[in-house]
Protein backbone atom coordinates (compact mmCIF):
# COMPACT_ATOMS: atom_id res chain seq x y z
CA UNK A 1 0.00 0.00 0.00
CA UNK A 2 1.67 3.70 -0.85
CA UNK A 3 -0.18 6.93 0.70
CA UNK A 4 0.80 10.62 -0.81
CA UNK A 5 0.25 13.78 0.65
CA UNK A 6 -1.72 15.81 -0.64
CA UNK A 7 -1.66 19.95 0.06
CA UNK A 8 -3.83 22.44 -1.17
CA UNK A 9 -4.64 25.59 -1.06
CA UNK A 10 -6.31 26.88 1.96
CA UNK A 11 -10.57 26.09 1.49
CA UNK A 12 -13.08 28.46 1.99
CA UNK A 13 -16.63 28.38 2.85
CA UNK A 14 -18.70 27.02 -0.71
CA UNK A 15 -15.43 26.04 -2.57
CA UNK A 16 -16.35 23.40 -5.08
CA UNK A 17 -13.85 20.54 -3.43
CA UNK A 18 -13.66 18.19 -6.68
CA UNK A 19 -11.96 20.75 -8.41
CA UNK A 20 -9.62 21.60 -5.88
CA UNK A 21 -9.07 18.26 -5.27
CA UNK A 22 -8.27 17.60 -9.14
CA UNK A 23 -6.23 20.64 -9.31
CA UNK A 24 -4.11 19.78 -6.04
CA UNK A 25 -3.23 16.10 -7.82
CA UNK A 26 -2.45 17.82 -11.09
CA UNK A 27 -0.57 20.49 -9.15
CA UNK A 28 1.72 17.03 -7.63
CA UNK A 29 1.77 14.94 -10.71
CA UNK A 30 -0.38 12.34 -8.97
CA UNK A 31 -2.61 10.54 -11.08
CA UNK A 32 -5.62 8.67 -10.11
CA UNK A 33 -6.43 5.09 -11.25
CA UNK A 34 -9.64 3.01 -10.77
CA UNK A 35 -9.28 0.97 -6.97
CA UNK A 36 -7.52 4.34 -5.30
CA UNK A 37 -9.07 5.53 -2.07
CA UNK A 38 -9.16 8.61 -1.87
CA UNK A 39 -9.29 9.88 1.73
CA UNK A 40 -10.33 13.79 3.11
CA UNK A 41 -10.48 15.45 6.24
CA UNK A 42 -13.65 16.50 7.65
CA UNK A 43 -12.58 19.63 7.87
CA UNK A 44 -12.69 21.05 4.26
CA UNK A 45 -16.34 18.64 3.87
CA UNK A 46 -17.42 21.17 6.84
CA UNK A 47 -15.92 24.02 5.29
CA UNK A 48 -17.91 23.66 2.00
CA UNK A 49 -20.97 23.22 3.79
CA UNK A 50 -20.64 26.63 5.94
CA UNK A 51 -20.35 25.02 9.06
CA UNK A 52 -18.06 27.89 10.26
CA UNK A 53 -19.69 29.45 13.32
CA UNK A 54 -18.57 33.49 14.84
CA UNK A 55 -18.38 32.65 18.51
CA UNK A 56 -18.80 36.01 19.39
CA UNK A 57 -21.97 35.51 18.12
CA UNK A 58 -23.21 33.02 20.40
CA UNK A 59 -25.19 33.81 23.23
CA UNK A 60 -24.71 31.23 26.09
CA UNK A 61 -27.12 29.55 28.27
CA UNK A 62 -26.88 29.79 31.91
CA UNK A 63 -25.64 26.28 32.11
CA UNK A 64 -23.34 26.30 29.62
CA UNK A 65 -21.79 28.92 31.89
CA UNK A 66 -21.57 26.20 34.92
CA UNK A 67 -20.21 23.56 32.50
CA UNK A 68 -17.29 26.55 30.48
CA UNK A 69 -16.39 27.29 34.22
CA UNK A 70 -16.27 23.53 35.31
CA UNK A 71 -14.18 22.23 32.43
CA UNK A 72 -12.44 25.20 31.66
CA UNK A 73 -13.73 26.28 28.21
CA UNK A 74 -15.40 29.01 26.79
CA UNK A 75 -19.09 29.66 27.65
CA UNK A 76 -19.56 30.09 23.57
CA UNK A 77 -17.63 27.12 22.99
CA UNK A 78 -19.60 24.93 25.32
CA UNK A 79 -23.13 26.35 24.01
CA UNK A 80 -22.60 24.99 20.89
CA UNK A 81 -21.48 22.06 22.56
CA UNK A 82 -24.54 21.70 23.68
CA UNK A 83 -26.64 22.04 20.89
CA UNK A 84 -24.67 19.50 18.80
CA UNK A 85 -24.10 16.96 21.30
CA UNK A 86 -26.66 14.12 21.30
CA UNK A 87 -25.61 13.52 24.65
CA UNK A 88 -23.12 14.46 27.45
CA UNK A 89 -21.15 12.40 30.09
CA UNK A 90 -19.28 14.86 31.73
CA UNK A 91 -15.30 16.03 30.95
CA UNK A 92 -12.02 16.57 32.35
CA UNK A 93 -10.37 20.01 31.55
CA UNK A 94 -10.76 21.60 28.41
CA UNK A 95 -12.58 18.39 26.72
CA UNK A 96 -17.09 17.52 27.19
CA UNK A 97 -17.05 13.88 26.01
CA UNK A 98 -20.02 13.75 24.20
CA UNK A 99 -22.07 11.37 21.86
CA UNK A 100 -22.71 12.73 18.10
CA UNK A 101 -24.04 10.39 15.65
CA UNK A 102 -23.10 7.67 17.49
CA UNK A 103 -19.94 7.88 18.17
CA UNK A 104 -18.08 8.62 21.28
CA UNK A 105 -15.89 12.48 20.49
CA UNK A 106 -14.84 15.24 22.78
CA UNK A 107 -16.66 18.63 22.40
CA UNK A 108 -19.13 17.35 19.59
CA UNK A 109 -16.54 17.11 17.14
CA UNK A 110 -16.27 21.04 17.55
CA UNK A 111 -12.72 22.19 16.77
CA UNK A 112 -11.24 26.09 16.52
CA UNK A 113 -8.35 24.65 15.07
CA UNK A 114 -7.20 25.79 11.45
CA UNK A 115 -10.39 27.86 12.01
CA UNK A 116 -10.44 32.01 11.15
CA UNK A 117 -9.84 33.96 15.10
CA UNK A 118 -13.09 33.72 17.26
CA UNK A 119 -14.03 31.12 14.67
CA UNK A 120 -15.34 27.25 15.68
CA UNK A 121 -15.94 24.60 12.97
CA UNK A 122 -18.58 22.03 13.08
CA UNK A 123 -18.50 18.86 12.59
CA UNK A 124 -20.42 17.95 8.49
CA UNK A 125 -24.09 17.43 8.40
CA UNK A 126 -24.16 14.95 5.69
CA UNK A 127 -20.94 12.88 5.02
CA UNK A 128 -22.48 10.06 3.29
CA UNK A 129 -24.21 12.98 0.84
CA UNK A 130 -20.38 13.92 0.43
CA UNK A 131 -18.79 10.60 -0.17
CA UNK A 132 -21.10 9.59 -2.40
CA UNK A 133 -21.13 13.09 -4.41
CA UNK A 134 -17.27 13.08 -4.75
CA UNK A 135 -17.03 9.42 -5.88
CA UNK A 136 -19.61 9.97 -8.66
CA UNK A 137 -18.15 13.29 -9.72
CA UNK A 138 -14.44 11.92 -9.77
CA UNK A 139 -15.67 9.09 -11.90
CA UNK A 140 -18.08 11.53 -14.38
CA UNK A 141 -15.20 13.66 -14.91
CA UNK A 142 -11.95 11.60 -14.70
CA UNK A 143 -13.40 7.95 -16.16
CA UNK A 144 -12.06 6.37 -12.86
CA UNK A 145 -13.35 4.58 -10.61
CA UNK A 146 -12.50 5.47 -7.02
CA UNK A 147 -13.46 5.25 -3.50
CA UNK A 148 -13.85 7.83 -0.82
CA UNK A 149 -13.11 8.17 2.66
CA UNK A 150 -14.11 10.93 5.26
CA UNK A 151 -11.47 10.83 8.01
CA UNK A 152 -11.42 13.06 11.46
CA UNK A 153 -9.40 12.87 15.05
CA UNK A 154 -10.92 10.01 17.07
CA UNK A 155 -9.78 8.86 20.49
CA UNK A 156 -8.99 6.01 22.57
CA UNK A 157 -9.70 5.31 25.56
CA UNK A 158 -6.82 5.42 28.28
CA UNK A 159 -4.40 6.16 25.13
CA UNK A 160 -2.67 9.41 24.85
CA UNK A 161 -3.36 11.72 21.83
CA UNK A 162 -5.72 11.31 18.42
CA UNK A 163 -5.63 8.62 16.11
CA UNK A 164 -7.48 8.48 12.75
CA UNK A 165 -11.44 7.87 12.78
CA UNK A 166 -13.65 7.05 9.43
CA UNK A 167 -16.80 9.49 9.60
CA UNK A 168 -18.47 7.59 5.93
CA UNK A 169 -17.01 5.85 3.10
CA UNK A 170 -17.87 5.05 -0.20
CA UNK A 171 -16.45 2.28 -2.27
CA UNK A 172 -15.14 -0.08 -0.25
CA UNK A 173 -16.08 -2.04 3.00
CA UNK A 174 -15.59 -0.13 6.30
CA UNK A 175 -15.75 -3.54 8.19
CA UNK A 176 -14.71 -6.43 7.78
CA UNK A 177 -16.53 -9.60 9.86
CA UNK A 178 -13.88 -11.90 10.48
CA UNK A 179 -16.42 -14.50 12.54
CA UNK A 180 -16.03 -17.75 11.64
CA UNK A 181 -12.41 -17.75 10.26
CA UNK A 182 -10.01 -19.54 11.84
CA UNK A 183 -6.71 -18.49 13.28
CA UNK A 184 -3.21 -20.27 12.66
CA UNK A 185 -4.04 -23.03 15.28
CA UNK A 186 -6.91 -23.63 13.69
CA UNK A 187 -9.42 -22.08 16.24
CA UNK A 188 -12.39 -20.16 14.88
CA UNK A 189 -12.91 -16.79 15.65
CA UNK A 190 -15.84 -15.75 17.95
CA UNK A 191 -16.06 -11.62 17.87
CA UNK A 192 -13.31 -10.26 15.43
CA UNK A 193 -14.36 -7.83 13.26
CA UNK A 194 -11.76 -5.27 11.39
CA UNK A 195 -11.95 -1.45 11.37
CA UNK A 196 -10.54 -1.64 7.98
CA UNK A 197 -12.13 2.04 7.18
CA UNK A 198 -10.81 3.42 10.54
CA UNK A 199 -7.29 1.58 9.85
CA UNK A 200 -7.00 3.55 6.66
CA UNK A 201 -8.33 6.71 8.42
CA UNK A 202 -5.82 6.23 11.05
CA UNK A 203 -2.71 5.79 8.42
CA UNK A 204 -3.83 9.28 6.48
CA UNK A 205 -4.05 10.79 9.26
CA UNK A 206 -0.87 10.43 10.16
CA UNK A 207 0.15 12.25 6.94
CA UNK A 208 -2.31 14.69 7.37
CA UNK A 209 -1.47 15.85 10.56
CA UNK A 210 -2.75 18.14 13.44
CA UNK A 211 -1.52 21.68 12.66
CA UNK A 212 -0.65 23.79 9.83
CA UNK A 213 0.24 20.92 7.16
CA UNK A 214 -1.97 22.04 4.41
CA UNK A 215 -2.48 18.23 3.60
CA UNK A 216 -5.97 17.58 3.67
CA UNK A 217 -5.95 14.88 0.96
CA UNK A 218 -4.35 11.31 1.06
CA UNK A 219 -3.70 9.42 -2.01
CA UNK A 220 -4.08 5.87 -1.19
CA UNK A 221 -3.23 3.21 -3.91
CA UNK A 222 -3.26 -0.93 -3.17
CA UNK A 223 -5.41 -0.79 -0.13
CA UNK A 224 -6.64 -4.32 0.99
CA UNK A 225 -9.63 -3.32 1.00
CA UNK A 226 -12.99 -5.04 -0.39
CA UNK A 227 -14.39 -2.65 -2.73
CA UNK A 228 -17.61 -2.59 -3.53
CA UNK A 229 -20.88 0.13 -4.60
CA UNK A 230 -22.01 0.75 -1.42
CA UNK A 231 -22.07 4.06 0.60
CA UNK A 232 -21.55 3.88 4.66
CA UNK A 233 -21.98 6.26 7.72
CA UNK A 234 -21.03 6.23 10.85
CA UNK A 235 -24.20 4.01 11.81
CA UNK A 236 -22.87 1.30 9.82
CA UNK A 237 -19.64 0.98 12.16
CA UNK A 238 -21.00 1.45 15.36
CA UNK A 239 -22.01 -1.01 18.20
CA UNK A 240 -25.09 -0.94 19.92
CA UNK A 241 -23.86 0.20 23.82
CA UNK A 242 -24.47 -3.05 25.02
CA UNK A 243 -22.09 -4.97 23.00
CA UNK A 244 -19.49 -2.60 23.18
CA UNK A 245 -16.50 -2.91 25.80
CA UNK A 246 -16.61 0.56 26.86
CA UNK A 247 -19.66 1.52 26.69
CA UNK A 248 -21.20 -1.20 28.28
CA UNK A 249 -19.52 -1.27 31.47
CA UNK A 250 -19.86 3.06 31.40
CA UNK A 251 -23.41 3.62 31.68
CA UNK A 252 -23.65 0.21 33.65
CA UNK A 253 -21.25 2.04 36.02
CA UNK A 254 -23.40 5.24 36.27
CA UNK A 255 -26.88 4.02 37.05
CA UNK A 256 -25.52 1.88 40.28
Amino acid sequence: MRLYAVKTRIIKEGDNLVDIILESLKEQNLRLEDSDVLAITSKIIAYAENRLLKLSDVKPSNKAKKLAQHFSLQPEFVELILREADKIYGGVEKAILTLKKGILTANAGIDNKNAPFDYVVLWPNNTKKWVKHIREEIKQRMGKQVAVLIVDSGLVPLRMGTTGLALAVAGFKPVSDRRREKDIYGKPLVITRHAVADDLASAAHLLMGEAAEKTPLVLIKDAPVDFDEGVYGSENMALPFNECIFMGPFLASLHE
